[in-house]
Order: structure tokens, then sequence, then C-alpha cells
């Protein structure tokens, strides 16, 4: 009830308590009042939800910038800097090529330099992932960690650096780490491995990785067929870099020749 009319200004008295929903002195209908007063009020905010964008326009939009700091390039500085990472980039097709070609069940690959490096994110995994007081994430921890270092690099020399070629090489590196895990995914059963330290899984019960991972996920009999995944994962990750790495240089090789 209004003790002042929003019309007229009329103030009601006790002799008015008879007109609870109209103004004795003009007759405005307060409910009716209300109702265009809320109507109006909603008028501008339907009119700003339909000038915003759908759902459509913003994934359209969000694939535009993807695709532009995935595949934006710019004109080579010098020769010697694009024909370095020409160079660059037919030593990591071939070593691609090479780690591809391995069967990752023979554990050719943990002879490798790159299998030296990530062993020392793998073991930086287990201690950082400890924080989180799990044994099951401490133990997957290590994979974690040689599989989050390349994607790091990756994320910092896209996004901060703005060098889709450099990115290409860490979603390589991606590549090679996961097919650097199939191996000892692989062992979770046999335990034939050698583990960090000396001795085998089955000479140190408990400090498998993987024997701990797939017996905590009751999966121990899919070793082979999750090495498999990790491996093919890696395969593909390989291919699509150098792929990546390709698109760049060339249209840089483009670029420059247009320049010139």
């Amino acid at each position: 009830m209004y003790q002042t009319c929003p019309k007229c200004g009329h103030q009601r008295s006790p002799a008015d308590d008879h007109h609870t929903d109209t103004c004795p002195a003009c007759g405005l209908i307060f409910s009716k009042w209300l109702k265009q007063q809320y109507a109006q009020a909603e008028q501008p905010r339907a009119a700003n939800f339909d000038t915003e964008p759908d759902s459509g326009g913003r994934l359209a939009a969000t694939a535009v910038e993807l695709q532009q700091l995935l595949f934006t390039v710019d004109t080579p500085r010098d020769a010697i800097s694009f024909w370095g990472r020409v160079l660059l980039l037919l030593a990591f097709s071939v070593w691609g090529a090479y780690f591809i070609s391995l069967d990752f069940e023979s554990n050719a690959i943990g002879q490798s330099f790159m299998h030296a490096i990530n062993l020392v994110f793998h073991e930086a995994g287990h201690v950082i992932f400890m924080i989180f007081g799990s044994h099951f994430i401490t133990t997957l921890g290590g994979t974690l960690g040689q599989l989050l270092m390349p994607t790091i690099v990756m994320a910092v020399m896209l996004f901060a650096q703005r060098d889709p070629f450099a990115a290409a090489l860490g979603l390589w590196w991606l590549g090679q780490s996961f097919m650097d895990c199939a191996p000892y995914i692989n062992d979770a059963r046999a335990l034939e491995l050698p583990l960090l330290g000396g001795g085998t899984g089955a000479d140190k019960p408990g400090m498998h990785d993987w024997e701990n991972i797939l017996l905590d996920l009751g999966m121990i009999e899919y070793d082979h067929q999750i090495a498999h995944v990790f491996d093919g994962i890696g395969s593909v990750l390989i291919l699509l870099a150098i792929a990546w790495g390709c698109y760049i240089l060339s249209r840089q090789w483009q670029l420059g020749h247009t320049r010139t």
C-alpha cells in the first residue's frame, strides 16, 4: 500500500484505508501501475540480452583465436635462423621416425638419451605430487611429471612467447614422453625391467609404479593394452608435431619469398 500516490502525490489518511488498491484522489490503480513499471524495467535487460553474442558466435570466435594462435607466423628475421629451423625440424623428424619404429616391448626406447631427461621429471613428479597426501597420486605422479613438463614447455612457447614452431617441438617431446612410458606400463605384470637404484620389480615388491597403479585400479590384466595406447598416442603426437612445424616453416618461407 502506498502512503503517497506515485502519480498525483496524494497523501493517504486514515479515512482512505478502504481504498486499498486505488488512489482516492486520481483513481490510479496501484497494481496496474506496478506491472507497467516492471515491464519497462525488463525491456532494457531484454535488449541487452539480444545484443549479446550467442553461444555459437562465442565458439566461432574462440576457434578463430585458437587458429591464429596455432598458425600465425611472422616473416623470418634472417636466412640463417630460418634454415637453422629447417635443419632442426629435419633432425627431429628423423629422430621421431626412429622412436616410432621401435618396439616398446623390447624397451629400446629406454636406452635413448631422451629417457634420461624424462626420468628426471618422472622422479620429480613423485616428489611434487606427494603434497596431495595420497599414495596412489604420489605413485602416478611420476608419469604425470614426465608428461606435464613438455606440456608446460609447449604452453609457454605458445601462449607466452607466441612461437608456434617452438611449441611444435614441445608437442614432439610430449609425444616422445608418452612413448617412453609404454615399456614401463607393459612391464606391470612381468616386473623384468631394471628400476632406478638397481634390481627389478620382482626383486623389489611394491616398488614398480605401474604395478601399483594398475593393481589399485583393478586393471593389472590390461597392462599390455594400456602400453599400446600410450605408444600410439605418442606416435600420433610426434607426427602432428612434425606436420605443425612443417606448416609453420612453409608459411615463413612464403612470407619471406613474398617480401623479397
